[in-house]
């Protein structure tokens, strides 16, 4: 099985990336693919041959978690 790391070129990595309903029309987005592993690859959905990040299941899960708390709206909302 081939190894997937960090930074590597996300156009290399094989399967059918995934994005949110919610992306923007303009195809600002961030692209998603889970890996033969287990792990999930994210790239930029406007440079999808640049650098990927990839992340074990348990790393997405926890972020995921997070997300669905709320723990990182601070990152998307507007300074008041």
């Amino acid at each position: 099985m081939r190894e997937f790391t960090n930074g590597m070129p996300a156009g290399l990595i094989p399967g059918a990336w995934m994005k949110s309903r919610k992306s923007e029309a303009n195809g600002m987005c961030v692209e998603a693919l889970r890996l033969p592993h287990g792990g999930v690859a994210l790239r930029n959905s406007t440079d999808p041959t640049g650098p990927a990040l990839v992340f074990t299941a348990g790393e997405m899960a926890a972020f995921l978690d997070g997300a669905k708390n709320g723990e990182f709206d601070i990152l998307i909302t507007a300074n008041s």
